[in-house]
């Protein structure tokens, strides 16, 4: 189960109610701060999500909208040692941006307090352990080294309770070893197997995350069949020249990616305030009927039913 906080939902510039881009994805222990606009800190401690264990952060790209809070917020970790290391994903126009608003704004030469890692992004795996995998791929906007995330829970096989109460299997450690491929020996002697209490596989919950985009159709491999889908949506449809003059998709765009993509949930982000949410809302749903526009402070869970 992946956990989205969204904290801006805004496009280029904040409003009343939106902030700039930023969003929280959970899993398990671990958080992963996608983008970092102006007033993302607040927005944190607003939230209640604060800064415990945020080590990682993710940029989709290095336009200032979804940059600038970097600034504040490695200011503050510095005065108040709240976190020991913080690793920055982007690509590499991305990180050179970042780097000069951090060391030659905030820092100006000062040593900082923490550990800072500058990661540059490529197409691929990122980070994977025994339970998911993080990826990123490549997206089209303005300017080089755009990327989009894939969070992907790794396929399971559930446990039959019922076949392994049939076999005799007690409840404890025994099933614990089973569920981990292991065979065990019974009381009586009788070797179980994992295949003899494991049901078939079956996949995790797939989140793909797009930032600003100027083009859906070499999205949909990466996004296909996602229980959800984070996207871009500035533009209405009646403004499509606009939104291709500055590399920005209208909100059509986005959801015929996803009813293309078979997408399971479509939430809109990067919403321009000269729209309405409910003129926002009746574009998607025309093509994508059941679509979310995301509001700052929003939470939802994304999980597969047994």
């Amino acid at each position: 189960m992946f956990e989205i906080v969204f904290l801006g939902t805004s496009a280029s510039a904040p409003s009343v109610a939106r902030n700039l881009s930023a969003c929280m994805v959970i899993y398990k222990q671990h958080r992963f701060l996608v983008d970092c606009g102006e007033g993302t800190q607040r927005q944190l401690l607003k939230s209640g999500l604060g800064f415990k264990r945020l080590k990682r952060i993710l940029l989709t790209h290095g336009h200032l909208d979804h940059i600038l809070g970097l600034g504040g917020l490695v200011s503050t970790f510095s005065r108040w040692e709240a976190v020991e290391s913080l690793e920055i994903y982007g690509g590499r126009w991305a990180l050179d941006r970042v780097q000069d608003l951090i060391f030659g704004v905030v820092l100006r030469g000062a040593t900082p307090l923490i550990e800072l890692e500058f990661i540059e992004l490529s197409p691929g795996v990122l980070l994977e352990d025994d339970d998911f995998t993080l990826s990123a791929f490549p997206v089209t906007h303005r300017g080089p080294g755009c990327f989009g995330f894939t969070f992907e829970e790794r396929s399971k096989r559930p446990f039959l309770v019922e076949e392994a109460e049939r076999l005799g299997v007690p409840a404890g450690k025994e099933r614990k070893r089973l569920v981990e491929g292991k065979a065990v020996t019974l009381a009586d002697g009788s070797t179980i197997y994992p295949d003899q209490v494991l049901g078939p596989p079956r996949p995790g919950v797939k989140l793909a995350y797009v930032g600003d985009a100027a083009r859906v159709d070499d999205l949909v491999p990466h996004v296909l069949e996602a229980d959800g889908v984070v996207i871009e949506a500035t533009y209405l449809e009646d403004q499509a020249e606009l939104a291709e003059q500055y590399g920005h998709l209208t909100v059509a765009q986005a959801a015929t990616l996803a009813r293309e993509a078979r997408v399971r949930t479509l939430y809109l982000n990067h919403i321009s305030r000269r729209y309405p949410v409910q003129e926002v809302l009746k574009e998607a749903e025309r093509v994508f009927p059941g679509a979310i526009v995301a509001r700052d402070f929003d939470r939802f869970e994304l999980r597969r039913e047994e």
